[in-house]
């Protein structure tokens, strides 16, 4: 049976997706696969979910979880264990996974490079920066997460700034390497705070919240986590196939009706948002945007209408499996951060190994 051939700008996106889309399998097969590699996704974050709950120093199993969402009263320990602790802490490590995730594969998309990640700009380093600077001032946890949210997005616009006066062409080379220098800067202030911070006190707070970590996330948190990923999950969704346009260079995108520029715009400011607030509730938790958008390639391929979503299921699914471990595994809490670099680094060469050896990379 022949295809009509497509027409409009979203038409010749999807005919030179097909044309270059992994291997030769045909559109079908790969949205077979897409849909299989879902579906396989959302039943381990369910299994998942329901194993990380019973999991934990205080024991809940699975037919105690079902008696307190049937019956609460019944058994109020439990009922708070679960409602207050465990459910709480699952959705955020959900919601922060698949937060960064996302923001990963937006930034490799717009910036066509596979080895970026969510901080590329610097709100990594600029959340930092303002949790620090709030937790020397002693502002609590709702003053440390506003300055590190306004601080990510501040370092951002920064960055954006300077690019635009140093090169007016809006060079993507150009606009890394000043999320290099703004990411440089708030490293530097990070480090003069903590030099400068009481180390019986201010030290070890701004050290921890460094490190990463879900154990101070508040059911408030968990609600500013889903609404911000709603809207820039949206924003990013709704440009899917023209950042697989951005694939073929600026002037071939150009010639498929996408307006380079707005989509740039837009999507650095979507995965932004998204990258801020994921740091200002949880702390710095590296690998997750560069490493989980690569795995979302090598089961989907590069179409970034399918690689986005599955790269959010990706990383719900593996934020939340090394929060388990964070919590379960001692006695004391390991901070994500640690856990993700142990994980995160050997496996990121594995996937650079395997590239080499098949011809992706």
């Amino acid at each position: 049976m022949s295809r009509s051939a497509p027409t409009g700008a979203s038409g010749a996106v999807d005919a030179a997706t097909d044309a270059t889309a992994a291997g030769s399998a045909a559109p079908d097969t790969r949205h077979r696969r897409a849909v299989l590699v879902s579906a396989v996704l959302v039943v381990l974050l369910v299994v998942g979910a329901i194993l990380s709950a019973t999991l934990g120093r205080y024991p809940l199993g699975v037919p105690a979880i079902l008696q307190t969402i049937v019956a609460p009263g019944a058994h109020p320990a439990d009922a708070q264990v679960f409602y207050d602790v465990r459910l709480v802490r699952i959705g955020a490590a959900l919601l922060v996974g698949a937060v960064l995730a996302l923001a990963g594969s937006a930034f490799q998309a717009v910036f066509r490079n596979p080895m970026v990640s969510p901080d590329v700009l610097g709100a990594s380093g600029g959340a930092g920066m303002g949790a620090s600077l709030a937790l020397l001032f002693g502002l609590g946890v709702a003053g440390t997460q506003a300055f590190a949210f306004l601080g990510g997005l501040l370092a951002v616009l920064a960055a954006l700034v300077v690019d635009r006066m140093i090169d007016r062409r809006g060079s993507i080379l150009t606009l890394i390497l000043t999320g290099m220098v703004v990411a440089s800067l708030c490293s530097a202030v990070i480090s003069l705070v903590k030099y400068v911070g009481d180390p019986e006190d201010k030290l070890p707070q701004i050290t921890f919240w460094l490190l990463g970590g879900l154990s101070a996330v508040r059911p408030h948190d968990v609600a500013w986590l889903a609404a911000v990923f709603v809207v820039g999950g949206v924003a990013l969704m709704a440009l899917r196939w023209r950042l697989t346009a951005l694939a073929f260079g600026d002037e071939q995108a150009a010639t498929m009706g996408v307006d380079v520029r707005t989509v740039r715009l837009v999507t650095i400011a979507a995965a932004t948002l998204l990258t801020a607030v994921a740091v200002s509730v949880a702390g710095i938790v590296g690998w997750v945007g560069l490493l989980v958008p690569h795995l979302a390639r090598i089961l989907v391929g590069a179409d970034n209408r399918v690689a986005l979503p599955v790269s959010a299921l990706l990383g719900a699914l593996f934020l939340l499996v090394v929060d388990t471990v964070s919590r379960s595994a001692s006695g004391v809490e390991i901070p994500l951060g640690v856990l993700t670099a142990l994980l995160g680094a050997p496996g990121f060469l594995y996937l650079l190994a395997l590239g080499r050896r098949q011809g992706w990379i």
